[in-house]
């Protein structure tokens, strides 16, 4: 499987440091997550009701009720090609991108053709799209007008858009959700993201009917746990924590856009989750913060680093000074 962010087992083998003792900034996850109060034992002991309090703070929260709660935006990722009847399709996909993205519609008997972050020049030979908004890793975003003419083009002839919105709740870019339910459009999700609850594995697939459907049928009973819808419905209600953490989010990957500048790092791109930095050096920063127990995600092509967010004070400052500290030498290209 595809490495990703995270996994600070594998970091401590690597790095012959204890797990306790790193720093991981690799995953765009929100340090601060929402606080989970004590769930009740129903939700260990029975099998996951449908008692629709998830589903009506999700529409609240997206706006629509065209919507599907699944077990995290990834499991939606791979279910969907097979959902919507991909095999043989030629699917533009943003690079670079979430990878996974790439790797689902390939097994599904696609060819993926690699398209940039502002997306193909034109749609010719695409029978579906799909876009990241915000990026991952890139943090680049779409105007919503370009959106919609490329899910009304694709519509028009049976094709398909798909929008993974898994890093939008701090409100980087359209996610074309006043256009859910029309056809040719399905929009992913996450909760664990902006909420800091990746753990609980939880998403949506904002989509039309039969897609739903469709997903829903892959990937059969139950698959949303009980903890996960009862924690989901009460973080998607709770307005209050989600404009202050979206006003802390800003006000942090400013702060973290700063500290990078300061050690000859410019961000070239970012969100309020995360900073990108495209740069020749992307191996050598990376293990040199390592050495320092300091976890952050590389990407190879192009070379970059992404840069999660610390969680308090203490955070900040190891990471300031683990900056500081990294000599010319050891980051010379």
């Amino acid at each position: 499987m595809t490495a990703h962010g995270g996994d600070i087992a594998a970091a401590a083998r690597r790095w012959g440091i204890p797990a306790g003792e790193w720093l991981d900034l690799s995953t765009g996850i929100n340090p601060v997550p929402w606080p989970v109060p004590r769930p009740p034992e129903s939700v260990w002991h029975r099998l996951p009701e449908d008692d629709g309090r998830l589903e009506a703070a999700a529409t609240d929260y997206y706006g629509t009720d065209q919507l599907l709660a699944v077990p995290g935006s990834q499991a939606a990722i791979q279910a969907l090609p097979t959902a919507l009847g991909a095999r043989g399709w030629r699917v533009g996909i943003t690079h670079p991108g979430y990878v996974e993205h790439a790797a689902a519609w390939s097994a599904a008997g696609c060819e993926v053709v690699p398209v940039p972050p502002e997306g193909p020049a034109d749609l010719h030979g695409l029978d579906a799209l799909v876009v990241i908004q915000p990026n991952n890793p890139t943090g680049a975003t779409l105007p919503a007008e370009r959106l919609a003419a490329w899910r009304g083009e694709l519509a028009d002839r049976g094709g398909w858009l798909v929008i993974d919105a898994a890093f939008a709740d701090s409100g980087e870019g359209p996610t074309a959700a006043e256009e859910v339910g029309a056809p040719g459009l399905v929009v992913l999700r996450s909760v664990g993201k902006f909420f800091g609850l990746a753990g609980i594995r939880l998403g949506f697939a904002l989509a039309p009917p039969g897609v739903r459907r469709a997903l829903a049928e892959q990937m059969g009973p139950w698959s949303v746990s009980g903890p996960a819808r009862w924690a989901g419905a009460g973080a998607l209600a709770d307005t209050a924590w989600q404009a202050e953490a979206r006003a802390r989010l800003v006000a942090d990957s400013a702060r973290l856009a700063e500290l990078l500048n300061q050690a000859g790092l410019p961000p070239t791109g970012g969100t309020p989750l995360f900073q990108y930095v495209e740069t020749e050096r992307a191996v050598a920063v990376e293990e040199a913060l390592a050495r320092r127990a300091i976890r952050v995600r590389r990407f190879d092509h192009p070379p970059a680093l992404r840069f999660g967010l610390p969680a308090g004070e203490a955070d900040w400052q190891r990471l300031a000074t683990a900056l500081q500290e990294i000599t010319p030498q050891e980051i010379a290209p």
